[in-house]
C-alpha cells in the first residue's frame, strides 16, 4: 500500500512494532493507534516484511539493544525492508542503532550501518538530557509539518552529534533535525525510507502524535 504523503490520512495503514525486547514498545503501540495506525507488536518476519510501516524502539545501551536486534534477526528484517525501499522509524537508541557504530562507556559496537558516523557520550554539563526540549527541522521536513515550535521528550547521554551523509541531489538529500544539550546532535533524520527521532514521540504528548501521524500518512 501506498499513500498519498498527504498529513492526516492514516487510516488502514498497517505497522508492526518490532518486538525484540525493547522497554517502550507498548506506549509505541499505543501512540502510534492514537495516531490512526493499524498496529501489530511482533517478530515475525512475514509480518514484518508485509507492514507498510516498521517501528523500532530502543531503550537502554546501545550494545545491548543490537545483540536483542541481532538475535531475533532484527537487523536482518531491517535491512531487507530498507533496501526495497519499505519505510522504517527508529526511536531513541533505534536511531542510534542506524550509524556505524556506537561508543558507549569504552564499549565500541558495530550499528546497523545504514549512516556513517559514530554515537558518542555528550559534552554536557548535566546528563542524562532528560525533559522536554525544542528542535530545529528544516522547512521541508515531513515529520515536523505542522510542529513548529513544539518541544519533545528526550532521554538520552549517547547521542550523534555529526552528520556526513549527502544525497546526490536535492531531491534525495537526508532531511536532518537538530537540537542541543551541552552540544549540538542529530534530533531526528528523514533518508528515504528511513526516518528516525533520538527523542520519544511517544511520550511527547499531542505533538509526538502529530509527528506519528505525520510519518504514517506517507505510508
Amino acid at each position: 500500500m501506498t499513500g498519498s504523503g498527504v498529513a492526516g490520512e492514516t487510516e488502514n495503514r498497517r505497522v508492526v512494532v518490532l518486538d525484540y525486547g525493547s522497554g517502550n514498545v507498548h506506549s509505541a503501540v499505543k501512540a502510534l493507534a492514537k495516531a490512526g495506525a493499524e498496529v501489530e507488536l511482533t517478530r515475525d518476519p512475514r509480518a514484518v516484511s508485509e507492514a507498510d510501516g516498521l517501528l523500532v524502539p530502543g531503550v537502554g545501551a546501545f550494545d545491548a539493544v543490537m545483540q536483542q536486534l541481532r538475535a531475533v534477526r532484527g537487523d536482518e528484517m531491517i535491512d531487507r525492508r530498507l533496501a526495497g525501499g519499505r519505510p522504517v522509524l527508529g526511536i531513541c537508541v533505534g536511531q542510534q542503532v542506524m550509524f556505524e557504530r556506537g561508543l558507549e562507556r569504552g564499549i565500541e559496537t558495530e550499528g546497523l550501518g545504514q549512516w556513517p558516523g559514530t554515537v558518542r557520550r555528550l559534552e554536557a554539563d548535566v546528563l542524562p538530557h532528560m525533559g522536554w526540549s525544542t528542535v530545529a527541522p528544516p522547512e521541508n521536513s515531513v515529520l515536523f509539518r505542522g510542529l513548529a515550535e513544539q518541544r519533545f521528550y528526550f532521554v538520552h547521554s549517547y547521542a550523534a552529534t555529526e552528520w556526513t551523509l549527502e544525497g546526490r541531489g536535492a531531491s534525495t538529500r537526508p532531511i536532518v533535525t537538530w537540537a542541543e544539550h551541552g552540544e549540538r546532535f542529530v534530533a531526528a533524520v528523514e533518508n528515504g525510507p528511513l526516518s528516525a527521532t533520538q527523542f520519544h514521540p511517544e511520550k511527547s504528548g499531542e505533538a509526538g502524535i502529530q509527528l506519528l501521524r505525520n510519518w504514517i500518512s506517507t505510508l
